[in-house]
């Protein structure tokens, strides 16, 4: 029987496979400016001592939480003592120090390698993983700040591991960010005081850290509605003094927290600003450029909520496929009607087999478009950073890259758990396995950050529509490249011809959807999830393909390690045989589809 305290399973290998192998960092990024000097043997060791420390440090505390949450007392946050001592791991395990530029005395770790250290703590215990998520704010603070600003708050949250939250949510507002009411009124300087409420914020209050830096989107006096009239503020938990020192407690209270479904070790909190006492927050680099600024914050937020549902699918594979080498149950089916016909370990089933190759191909799928996506951030970062015009192709890509990450893993994820569960029969379904605590976990990926929904909108009417669809023209270009390249030689033939046929399939299905829009938007509401998921299913199918040619070379190099990279054949033939057919059957959905819905009436419902 799994021990659930240690149920974390990593994939060391096939991360280290997607880096070194597939993406070749060691070449790409890595040891280039402005990273840190780092190796590939560096590197390797890196993620080989933090899966060390994730494993015994913070998967321990996975479940605690189920039966010690986090309790609320007088607006302080008391967290768990497993929480607290993985959060104290983390810090001393000096990965906290992984992605913080080097000029700020960090180790300048590039997108790819921050990432998949991200992957190994997300996937041992998400909740510890989001109490770290500072160091974001740290890193955009740096970015956006004030000389003044960066002096009074980065040597504090680097040095005494503040928290850091991002604040945008509301009660009456929702998904809807340009309908927040939260005011800020001009006090002098760069000071202001914030007054309102927000909600389901993430690590708002914790007693584990002396400060929380909460970064705040409220609208001035006078500003217009929508979005446009946001700005974006630091709002600390007690004020901070222009030369660093810690002031008296400031006027931002949490009144509540969720009682939730799963997640039960990361607080979501109510917070209220400036309720008896003023919220004194400092405009964010002096200038009102809020929701372009927030979203440097929200952008990390979504891969990384990405990277948590693909990490949770992982190590679930792997906890069913041990289960289903140790169970025993039935007959090999060639034998059924013979009974006395020994019993086997399940994995021989057909069906078990079925759904653990849906898991490992998705898994791996998953991981490779996470970590494919971090490379591109990589040479985004190589030539100059968001925004820089050397760095506008691949800062396009992974704008468009990030909401395939953020829909497919979260939605997807939720599916394949229920594989994962179903592998293990009855027993799934109990707290001995970690099972149905990784699906209460991982539904909430689905929703915050942007529901799935909101990724799609964001995919098509932003991503693609920026640019004319250029940048996705240019995606498809490299899926077409490989299907014409003769990559993988014969051997590959028939998953380079799926892949071929998936992306007509899917070049239809948008020609369609785009041709329809002329009677109305309405129908990528409708049909928009649908693209987000079949164009993530094509990205995927590329990245396994390519994944297949690199194992086919690799295993004749590497003999020792043939069983991994025909697991890596496998995953890509399955893929390519019963995903991506399915293109053409979206691509019909979608040519089908009908604004009827819209007419029926509410009673109707």
């Amino acid at each position: 029987m799994s021990s659930v305290p240690n149920h974390y399973k990593h994939n060391l290998r096939d991360l280290n496979f997607n880096l070194f192998e597939f993406l070749d960092i060691g070449r790409s990024s890595l040891g280039k400016a402005p990273f840190g000097d780092f190796d590939e043997t560096a590197a390797r060791q890196t993620l080989e001592t933090f899966a060390e420390v994730c494993l015994k440090e913070m998967a321990p505390s996975f479940t605690e939480p189920e039966h010690n949450p986090p309790k609320l007392v007088d607006g302080t946050v008391t967290l768990p003592p497993g929480i607290q001592k993985a959060l104290t791991a983390y810090h001393e395990s000096g990965m906290s120090q992984l992605e913080l530029p080097v000029h700020l005395g960090g180790m300048g770790a590039p997108p790819s390698l921050g990432w998949a250290a991200f992957e190994l703590m997300v996937g041992a215990n998400p909740a510890v993983a989001f109490y770290t998520l500072g160091g974001i704010l740290t890193r955009v603070i740096d970015k956006l700040g004030t000389d003044s600003q960066k002096k009074r708050y980065l040597p504090a949250m680097m040095e005494r591991r503040w928290v850091g939250t991002m604040v945008l949510t509301e009660p009456d507002a929702g998904s809807d960010v340009g309908a927040a009411r939260t005011k800020a009124r001009h006090v002098g300087g760069d000071v202001w005081e914030i007054e309102g409420v927000k909600r389901f914020i993430t690590s708002a209050e914790t007693d584990n850290t002396e400060n929380i830096v909460h970064m705040v989107l409220a609208r001035p006096e006078n500003a217009g509605p929508g979005t446009k009239g946001l700005s974006l503020f630091i709002v600390p938990k007690f004020w901070v003094e222009e030369g660093g020192a810690l002031g008296e407690r400031n006027g931002v209270v949490c009144t509540k927290i969720e009682e939730k479904m799963g997640l039960k070790g990361s607080v979501t909190c109510e917070l209220t600003f400036g309720d008896g006492k003023p919220a004194r927050g400092l405009l964010l680099g002096e200038v009102h450029d809020g929701i372009r600024q927030m979203f440097h914050i929200i952008e990390q937020a979504r891969m990384a909520v990405g990277i948590k549902s693909m990490a949770t699918v992982s190590t679930a594979y792997l906890n069913a496929l041990e289960f289903t080498k140790d169970r025993k149950q039935g007959a090999d089916l060639l034998q059924a009607r013979d009974a006395k016909a020994p019993r086997v370990s399940i994995i021989h089933h057909p069906d078990v087999r079925r759904m653990l190759m849906a898991q490992k191909a998705h898994a791996e799928g998953m991981r490779a478009l996470c970590l494919f996506t971090a490379a591109i951030q990589d040479q985004v970062e190589l030539r100059g950073g968001h925004r820089a015009l050397e760095a506008a192709e691949y800062d396009s890509l992974n704008d468009l890259l990030l909401p395939l990450v953020k829909g497919y893993c979260s939605e997807k994820g939720y599916e394949l758990l229920g594989v994962a569960l179903q592998c293990l029969g009855g027993s799934g379904y109990l707290k001995d396995y970690p099972m149905e605590q990784y699906i209460r976990d991982q539904k909430i990926d689905t929703l915050y950050e942007g529901t799935t929904h909101i990724q799609a909108l964001d995919l098509l009417l932003r991503k693609v529509a920026r640019d004319g669809g250029a940048t996705l023209q240019q995606l498809l270009g490299r899926v077409r490249a490989t299907v014409e390249s003769g990559e993988g030689g014969k051997e590959l033939e028939t998953e380079r011809a799926a892949l071929g046929k998936g992306l007509a399939d899917l070049e239809t299905m948008l020609g369609t959807l785009l041709g329809k829009l002329g009677e109305s938007v309405y129908h990528v509401g409708l049909q928009g999830n649908r693209v987000l998921l079949g164009l993530a299913d094509l990205v995927i199918g590329w990245l396994l393909v390519r994944h297949a040619a690199v194992a086919l070379e690799r295993m004749k190099e590497n003999p020792g390690d043939k069983t991994f990279y025909v697991g890596k054949l496998a995953s890509a033939r399955w893929f390519c045989r019963e995903v991506l057919p399915g293109l053409a059957h979206a691509a019909r959905m979608v040519e089908q589809g009908t604004l009827d819905l819209m007419e029926v009436p509410e009673e109707a419902f």
